[in-house]
């Protein structure tokens, strides 16, 4: 069965469960949970106002039907990051699934129908930036954003600027230190609010080097790629003993200028950075399983030192490995 409905009457049905919002975190009235209204879906909506201009908002949804939901022209005041854990949206201007994200700059949002897809659950995460929130953390001395950035803000009579793309494996570490926050109260707003710059500050980078591909497509043509991606392979085998930089340029016939630039353009971040992420990532998976013991688990995904690897884990997801592992478990 498909519902169509529109964004007013939307709008309307979640003003019906306003009356019975609940406040998760008691120390925090700014972090509020809705419902999502009954006849649409299961699920709720948490928004989380950080400061002034810069909110978050997680939604958790099982929809009964497949949901058509129209809207009109109107203007997007806002810049808006929404990530893609699980679900479905799709509309004539863009498209997301599990592990992906839109980025949707001020403007003018064109009319369109979402397609709401109710085959499984949705898991989102969004952050909320106004305009002016950027032009201060990332405005120049006159402040002007840099050229590359300067299309994320339009005029209301402009069609805002609309970015779909697969989240690397950085952000999608920080998206789901979000998720996962351990904390209550002012703690928990200055932890959120950090990681939600950091996810903001990725995206930055991220376009940064998009128009960097842009003036030099000639490097990176399929014989390139093929030869970065394969650099990858090797250096996901080698957890323990990982190459040098110029000696897994060399084992793919690249330079090492040529490789790092070229490891950005297809991975996001550095070469060390992918590999330390990704062992990370490795832990953090062998963890929940609850199988092994911490140093065990250290050792397998390459990591020397125990002291070293429970740092670094608890800088990646605000947890000693110990405890995220004991909280895995609660939670089961």
């Amino acid at each position: 069965m498909t519902i169509t409905i529109s964004q007013q009457a939307y709008e309307d049905l979640f003003g019906e469960t306003v009356e019975h919002s609940q406040h998760p975190d008691p120390d925090d009235p700014l972090d509020v949970v809705y419902k999502y209204p009954r006849q649409l879906a299961q699920g709720y909506w948490r928004r989380i106002y950080l400061r002034q201009g810069l909110e978050l908002e997680i939604g958790s949804i099982q929809m009964h039907d497949r949901l058509l939901i129209t809207y009109p022209e109107q203007e997007h005041p806002w810049l808006e990051y929404h990530f893609h854990f699980s679900g479905e949206h799709e509309d004539k201007y863009t498209s997301i699934s599990g592990g992906q994200y839109i980025f949707s700059g001020s403007g003018l949002e064109p009319k369109k129908t979402v397609d709401d897809s109710d085959r499984q659950p949705y898991l989102e995460l969004i952050i909320f930036m106004q305009p002016d929130l950027l032009y201060s953390f990332a405005g120049d001395r006159d402040g002007q954003l840099a050229s590359e950035l300067q299309q994320w803000i339009r005029q209301p009579h402009q069609r805002c600027y609309y970015h779909c793309k697969t989240a690397t494996l950085a952000m999608q570490t920080v998206a789901r230190q979000i998720l996962q926050c351990p904390y209550r109260g002012v703690a928990k707003r200055l932890y959120l609010e950090a990681k939600a710059l950091e996810l903001m500050a990725m995206l930055v980078g991220q376009e940064l080097e998009i128009q960097d591909k842009k003036s030099s497509p000639h490097l990176f043509k399929p014989d390139v790629i093929e030869r970065i991606h394969h650099a990858r392979d090797i250096l996901l085998k080698r957890l323990h003993n990982p190459p040098s930089l110029i000696e897994l340029a060399r084992a793919v016939g690249l330079n090492d200028y040529l490789l790092k630039l070229g490891f950005r353009h297809c991975f996001g971040t550095t070469v060390f950075s992918y590999l330390h992420c990704y062992r990370l990532e490795q832990a953090r998976q062998l963890l929940e399983t609850g199988e092994m013991k911490v140093s065990e688990i250290a050792d397998l995904v390459g990591f020397r030192s125990q002291s070293y690897f429970a740092a670094a884990f608890r800088t990646k997801f605000g947890l000693c490995p110990k405890q995220y592992q004991m909280q895995h478990k609660k939670s089961v």
